[in-house]
């Protein structure tokens, strides 16, 4: 799905009424019912069911319009809920008048806030709140949030972080975060910082790809009665969100006579001594992942280690260094018997920095056919030598980089990667002819072309080692059951079910116990997950 600008999801609200005949009072309730609805799930897997009180923070715009009809959609969902509008009730036009109205009439309370003085009198009450709802600021907000909801949105960014509380308010966005400019330019603070957004009919640029993305959580974007046809003829931007129906045509339920042959023949070179938990993620995952056959390439140290964590996936034992790491003998005859027959690589978990493991892997990287993965010690063979990756055989190389990974392939820094990341990310696919998968809150997947993908699936709890093993296990699995002709969203889905399956694992649980291997066997669940979507879009 494209990402849109201000004025693009302006324009598309526009046609939308224009051409069927959505006026955009009817707009603004879907949009509120169906944010609100989408909130009572959120609050629900918080362990929030119901909360004692919710506080709704709205603006005089259409945002706070779309907040009068959450907190009416909200009342029965807990003990109490009122809204704080900062704005004096004359200020209010159109349809966000008709809605506060509607408030009104339900007998919903409302606190006026004209200024800091007034905040600072309910501030206490609207910050302990269970669930603080932001509506203040929407999509055409320009310049820095100042006066009294300047210092709502600083105050409400402390209380998410107040360390002394049992349980700090859960923060909901409606739309996008106050303060957070939508067309990707740098924001300035400011600006809300949201554990989850419910956005309407398409991303918006600046929630994917600014510096301040981080403020909106977790995305979720609901459809309020545009066509995506619609989105697909306004949207001028190259920025593209990974969502469900970028996987739409994909041939995601297997057939009744499907066999293993059909879904990939893996080879994971990976592991070493103490790093096999590495190449037991990756081929666990893999296998999670739906690929047919799963090999695990491994020094013969700790090859039973290995191969006794998981019986569905085979095993072959290389030479080790002194080190417990692969050899460089193994590029002899043993190796490619090992990868004779297979048609996936991937390569690096757990490998270790010993020189001759370097040359070994940047040997089999450069001189290979098969479509591959590169990833972890992987990548740090080529740090210096990252030129070496467009001089290779194979057509197909993905390198899977977090920023600092990325920042060594480049000579460059962690600062420098960051400050555009996906310069960064389509520069890279350009300059080494690859795919380009870099890592960190939103993923860039980039195509050598220039074409990239933005992922928003995943959570916090994959800040943790061996979840990138187990992104490289998926992806693997991933390229090994569908085309490499349109390997951009081959790998796009394998991102974006690796974050699924963690949001999956987050449900009712807190993110800081969350491990990698969760995730993988979660993995099957989120695919399912995604199925459904689909049919339920038709």
């Amino acid at each position: 799905m494209k990402a849109l600008t201000a004025a693009e999801m302006r324009e598309v609200d526009r046609l939308t009424t224009e051409r069927l005949g959505i006026s955009g009072l009817q707009l603004m309730e879907t949009a509120g019912t169906l944010a609100a609805n989408a909130f009572a799930g959120l609050m629900r897997d918080a362990g929030l069911e119901p909360p004692h009180e919710i506080c709704v923070l709205c603006g005089k715009g259409n945002n706070g319009g779309d907040g009068f009809v959450v907190a009416r959609q909200l009342r029965s969902a807990a003990a109490h809920v009122f809204v704080v509008l900062f704005a004096r009730e004359e200020e209010l036009k159109g349809d966000a008048a008709t809605n506060f109205s509607r408030w009104r009439e339900v007998g919903g309370e409302v606190v006026i806030v004209a200024d800091g003085a007034e905040w600072d009198k309910i501030s206490v009450r609207a910050l302990a709140a269970d669930v603080i709802v932001d509506a203040m600021f929407g999509t055409g907000f320009r310049g820095v949030a100042s006066g009294a909801i300047g210092r709502a949105i600083r105050d409400v960014n402390a209380k998410s972080k107040d360390a002394t509380a049992a349980l700090p308010a859960l923060i909901l966005a409606v739309d996008t975060p106050s303060g957070l400019p939508s067309d990707g330019e740098a924001g300035e603070e400011p600006i809300l910082k949201a554990h989850h957004t419910v956005t309407f009919t398409a991303p918006k640029v600046g929630q994917l790809i600014s510096r301040n993305s981080a403020a909106v959580g977790s995305l979720r974007v609901v459809n309020i009665g545009s066509p995506a046809a619609l989105v697909e003829e306004i949207g001028k931007s190259a920025v593209r969100w990974s969502d469900p129906g970028e996987f739409a045509d994909m041939p995601l339920v297997r057939k009744s006579d499907g066999h293993k042959g059909l879904y990939g023949n893996i080879l994971i070179v990976a592991g070493s001594l103490g790093k096999s938990g590495a190449a037991v993620m990756s081929g666990s995952a893999a296998l999670w992942s739906g690929a047919g056959l799963v090999t695990v390439a491994t020094p013969d140290v700790v090859l039973p280690i290995v191969a006794a964590a998981h019986p569905e996936y085979m095993t072959e034992p290389l030479a080790a260094t002194k080190d417990g790491t692969i050899a460089r003998s193994n590029l002899s005859k043993r190796f490619a018997a090992i990868a004779k027959g297979r048609t996936v690589l991937a390569i690096g978990p757990g490998l270790g920095q010993n020189k001759g493991t370097q040359e070994f892997i940047r040997s089999v990287v450069t001189t290979t056919e098969l479509p591959t993965i590169l990833d972890a010690d992987g990548l740090n063979a080529f740090a210096g030598r990252a030129d070496k990756l467009r001089k290779r055989k194979s057509k197909f190389l993905t390198i899977t980089p977090h920023p600092g990974e990325m920042a060594r392939l480049l000579g460059s820094s962690v600062k420098e990667v960051e400050a555009d990341r996906v310069k960064t990310a389509t520069d890279a696919a350009k300059r080494w002819n690859a795919h380009v998968i870099l890592k960190g809150g939103h993923t860039i997947v980039a195509a050598p072309d220039g074409r990239f993908l933005v992922n928003a699936t995943g959570n916090a709890g994959l800040s943790k080692g061996g979840s990138g093993d187990v992104l490289t296990g998926v992806l693997a699995a991933m390229t090994g059951q569908f085309k490499t002709d349109d390997w951009l969203r081959t790998l796009a889905l394998g991102v974006y079910l690796h974050g699924a399956a963690a949001d999956v694992v987050a449900r009712g649980t807190d993110l800081s116990g969350m491990v990698a291997t969760d995730v993988a066997r979660s993995v099957p669940r989120a695919r399912l997950e995604l199925l459904r979507e689909l049919q339920r879009r038709g």
